[in-house]
């Protein structure tokens, strides 16, 4: 390994914005691993103790650390569709190549996802495995408005001259040029636009709060780690629509008065970096991004920083420590980032879709977008569907719709002879819906709610009645576990524990185990410290509400279908 190489990519990074991930990443692909050598050049650089590097490093799922498990060794997706389909099979048969199994990979509509280096192949076998692009969203069924998918399908939206051509970056214009940031911000509050993440916070609410908030440099922050089984929404904005989410980002620049921004991209996208670093560099070459930004006194800058693959990175505050290059870790709150954020500034962190449903909404007024929802629900909805379904995808529903209108009449329901069992709410998160829910249930968060779940970033899994439900809350557990940052016990442990209940451990009796999975459950929504803790235990909550006559036979039968993992 070449010393002048080494200090050439570190000279480059080392005095970027938020430099950790980005040079970990150019010697990743530089030597197909990260070598002890290169840690402890990173290490000296940045000055980072060498041991808390190793564990910020050690903490991400896809950097190697052995030349023996290269980056470009192929990683296979066996997340709960892909299960369903046959991943941990596809994993096996290319473990001649070094495969090795990854988790949900945001491809659920099209699986199986291998990532190999820095491309997605997709394919049921290890011989019929091809690279092309992730599918457009299929039209809306129901010919009802959309905010997000409004131009998406036009040709050549990805790129300047195309997303101008469909009226593209006129709402930024219209704000830097004839309206004061709190005009904006006044704007977005009145569309009631809220957080499409999955927390749902008032958006304009967010952005005030970064605007009077002291202290600069502000940041924006747009949260791309989509790491939500289920959910690959965020995917298909950036893919076909990334001018969308740049403008909203400086339409939130201009609102807070923030003059930087990160792009926080989730590793198992790397197809995206490329398409939204060219569309950066077409906007700064027209002036909208940059130092006087259409002739005016507001500067603003843009980077893409690649994540290195962790759940937890998408709960904001364990992203902007890793931004900062610290372990990932969630932190304590208060204080929030909208006063204590990236470099312990003003630092307003928004979704993909929120941004770029703010774009649509500078664009065509507030009374728009509170037109677009369903009995009297306000604005849309992407929804990721996929799993038992014929025709999975993202739609953009109306709040409002009912679920059995998108499960039956826009995506086609279950196969042929086929039931729909259960569906998940909110990816994993929000647990199963089933019996009576999936005919009165509207997607909105007051409905789901109201059946025991949340609608969340809105990934909906689907399954038939094929489909051992004990199994797939086994499934969707050992997930929890795995991404569990273990910064706080109740979490770690409880993960485990409840992993363990779905796996052949524990009581006997059913009462017993009923009563020790549900006091795990309730301790853990009490006293874990984010929102991993407090949702995992919804998959087991819902699985003994929809399906007592499974868990009884699974319990009774002394956990005769222990052992699936």
């Amino acid at each position: 390994m070449s010393i002048i190489a080494n200090h050439e990519l570190i000279e480059r990074w080392r005095n970027a914005p938020a430099p950790l991930l980005p040079l970990l990443h150019a010697f990743h692909d530089r030597d197909g691993y990260l070598a002890a050598e290169a840690l402890r050049a990173i290490s000296a650089a940045l000055r980072i103790p060498l041991a808390e590097l190793y564990g910020t490093v050690t903490f991400y799922h896809h950097f190697s650390r052995e030349p023996q498990q290269p980056q470009r060794a192929p990683r296979v997706c066996t997340g709960p569709v892909c299960a369903l389909r046959g991943g941990q099979e596809l994993c096996h048969a290319l473990a001649d190549q070094g495969a090795t199994a990854m988790p949900c990979a945001g491809r659920c509509d099209e699986p199986i996802p291998v990532l190999q280096g820095h491309q997605v192949l997709v394919g049921s076998a290890a011989d019929d495995l091809v690279h092309r692009p992730a599918p457009l969203p299929p039209p809306n069924p129901g010919s009802l408005p959309e905010c997000v998918f409004a131009e998406i399908r036009r040709p050549d939206r990805a790129t300047l001259t195309g997303y101008e051509n469909s009226g593209g970056y006129s709402g930024l214009r219209k704000a830097v040029q004839e309206m004061t940031p709190q005009a904006v911000i006044d704007l977005v509050s009145a569309s009631k636009l809220a957080g499409r993440g999955g927390a749902g916070f008032p958006t304009g609410r967010k952005w005030q709060a970064v605007c009077d908030a002291v202290g600069t440099p502000k940041t924006v922050v747009c949260n791309a780690d989509e790491g939500e089984p289920g959910c690959f929404k965020d995917r298909v904005i950036m893919q076909y629509d990334p001018h969308a989410v740049i403008e909203g980002m400086i339409l939130a620049a201009y609102a807070t008065g923030a003059t930087r921004g990160f792009i926080y991209l989730r590793y198992e996208y790397p197809e995206i970096q490329p398409l939204l670093e060219r569309a950066i560099d077409e906007v700064k070459a027209a002036n909208l991004l940059g130092p006087q930004i259409l002739g005016t006194d507001f500067h603003f800058e843009l980077y893409v920083r690649r994540g290195a693959g962790a759940y937890i990175c998408g709960e904001e505050s364990s992203l902007l420590n890793s931004l900062e290059g610290k372990h990932p870790f969630p932190r304590n709150r208060p204080p929030f980032p909208v006063t204590h954020g990236f470099a312990d500034l003003p630092t307003a962190v928004n979704n993909v879709e929120t941004l770029a449903s703010a774009a649509q909404i500078m664009r065509r007024g507030a009374d728009w977008y509170l037109s677009l929802g369903m009995n009297g629900q306000v604005g849309t909805k992407v929804i990721s569907l996929s799993g038992d379904i014929e025709r999975p995808g993202n739609y953009e529903v109306p709040f409002g719709l009912p679920l059995k209108t998108l499960l039956y009449d826009w995506a086609g329901g279950p196969g042929a002879g086929r039931t729909i069992q259960a569906v998940t709410m909110a990816g994993l998160s929000g647990g199963f819906l089933a019996g009576d829910a999936l005919e009165s249930a509207t997607l909105d968060e007051p409905s789901i709610r109201a059946h025991g779940s949340m609608l969340g970033a809105a990934g909906i899994i689907v399954f038939d009645d094929r489909r051992n439900m004990v199994a797939a809350a086994h499934n969707a557990m050992t997930f929890f576990a795995h991404e569990s940052c273990g910064k706080c016990f109740p979490c770690r442990i409880g993960t485990q524990r409840l992993r363990e209940r779905l796996n052949g451990e524990g009581p006997t009796g059913v009462e017993s185990w009923l009563a020790e999975v549900a006091d795990l459950g309730r301790t853990m929504k009490a006293m874990s410290a984010c929102g991993l803790g407090m949702a995992a235990p919804l998959v087991t909550e819902s699985l003994v509400r929809f399906f007592p006559a499974q868990v009884e036979q699974y319990v009774d039968g002394h956990k005769s279908h222990a052992g699936w993992e």
